[in-house]
Order: C-alpha cells, then structure tokens, then sequence
C-alpha cells in the first residue's frame, strides 16, 4: 500500500475517491505516456480505460513513479489514492484511475466540444479561461471578453495570479481539468460569483454528477471507446488530437 509523504486535504479529490464503488474491479494496465497517462480496470468484467494528462516532473526529488513496473498490481482503491499525493508524476495515475473506475455518466451527454459550448454561451458574456488551449485564439473572435488565466501565459495571457482579480468579474469561468490535478480547483471554484456558469474542460475530466453538486455546470471530457489502440497511442507519446483519432470520444455532461 502506498504511503504519502506529506499529508494534505484535497477536499474534491477526496469526494472523488468515495465516489469510486467498491465493486468487482482489478487493474490490467497502467502506460504513462510524455502527454497523457492511461488506467485500464476490469469493473464487474467490463474493460474500462481512463486518461489524465502527465504532468511535469520538475521539481519532483524522489523516485519518478514509486513500484513502476507494476503499479498493475495494486488494488484499484490503493491506485485511485495516488490523486491525493503531490507527486506529479504519480497525481495523474490516481485520477486515470478514478476516470477508469467512476461509474459510467448516466446522461443525458452532448458529443459536442467544450470550445462550441463557450463560444454558443459567451457570445455576449465574459468568460474567464483557466489554462490556454489550443482554441483560444478562435473563442476570443466569438465570446464578448475572454480572460486567460494560464501558469505559463503566452501571448495574451493572464498570468495565474491574477485569478483572485479575474474570476469574480466572469459571468462564465471555464476550469482546465488539469486544476483537479495540481489541486487548485477548490480554491478557484471560491473565486466564482454564485451566479456564474462554471465549466470543467479537458480528457482528464471526470465525467460524474458529483461535480455538478460542487458548483459545476457542464462536464466536457472524453470517454476511451478503443482502449487497445489509444493505449498504443499513449505508449508511444501521442497528442490529444491523435488520441481523439484513434479512439476518444469527445461529450459534454450539463447539469439539469
């Protein structure tokens, strides 16, 4: 079993973690990729894949991946618990994990892209964007204000601290699913008026009613429909767009 260094509450990925059931479930297949990472679980002897983007090692001064080699044989609880942990390169297995192993969305979902969604329901609203896609320059033609709020600002953005200035202005705060990951998302969602439309974007989003009960409006992630042939992708580097092609489905979850 897994021990953490350094005890934290994430108080959203520990909601996440008691909604994993505890059911028939066992790991087949754990790929860490340069882009994305992949969990595959057998749940009630089903084959379900799961993704979360690999994050940066900088910064990280122990061992890359604790028991890598056969992280496939750890129970699928102990794997889901790596979301908690302030390892990054260990953060994104626990959260493929919990995607591979929540139930599936019960609908009713969209096969439409988060950046259709945006650009429909910010045409004359102001939108503050956490993280840079690769759409932003075509939402910012189409939305009334865009604000993106980025670690790493490229041309236009925002730099991360300026959120606590930014978000309580939106009318719509679109969350990159990767603040789950670096466990910024609680601290965002406080920044948002209540009357504010939140969106949670990204493949490592999961995709549950649970986080339409935390303040979240739409869900738009993806769902593995061909696991072989997207673990290969994930195994051999591939970018989000390449995995979309090889087998992943793009949907969006709205809350009713």
């Amino acid at each position: 079993m897994f021990v953490q260094d350094r005890t934290a509450i994430v108080p959203i990925i520990d909601a996440l973690l008691a909604a994993v059931p505890a059911s028939d479930s066992r790991i087949l297949d754990v790929r860490i990729g340069t882009a994305w990472t992949a969990v595959v679980a057998e749940v009630d002897g089903t084959r379900r894949c799961g993704l979360a983007a690999t994050l940066s090692r900088l910064g990280h001064d122990g061992p890359s991946v604790r028991d890598a080699g056969s992280l496939h044989t750890h129970s699928s609880q102990d794997l889901c618990q790596l979301a908690r942990f302030d390892s990054p390169a260990e953060v994104p297995v626990g959260m493929a994990a919990i995607n591979a192993l929540l139930p599936p969305p019960p609908g009713p979902w969209q096969d439409v892209n988060a950046s259709d969604l945006l650009a429909e329901r910010g045409a004359d609203k102001t939108v503050a964007l956490v993280g840079h896609f690769p759409f932003v320059d075509w939402l910012r033609e189409r939305v009334k204000t865009l604000w993106v709020l980025e670690l790493a600002p490229q041309a236009g953005d925002l730099p991360a601290s300026a959120a606590a200035e930014v978000i309580p202005q939106a009318d719509i705060v679109a969350l990159t699913s990767m603040t789950l990951l670096n466990h910024t998302f609680d601290g965002l969602m406080a920044l948002r008026r209540p009357d504010a439309q939140v969106m949670l974007l990204g493949p490592s989003t999961p995709l549950t009613p649970l986080l339409f009960n935390r303040g979240v409006d739409l869900l738009s992630g993806s769902v593995v429909e061909e696991i072989d042939a997207v673990l290969r992708g994930v195994s051999q580097g591939a970018g989000f767009r390449q995995l979309h092609r090889l087998g992943v489905r793009l949907v969006t979850m709205t809350r009713l």
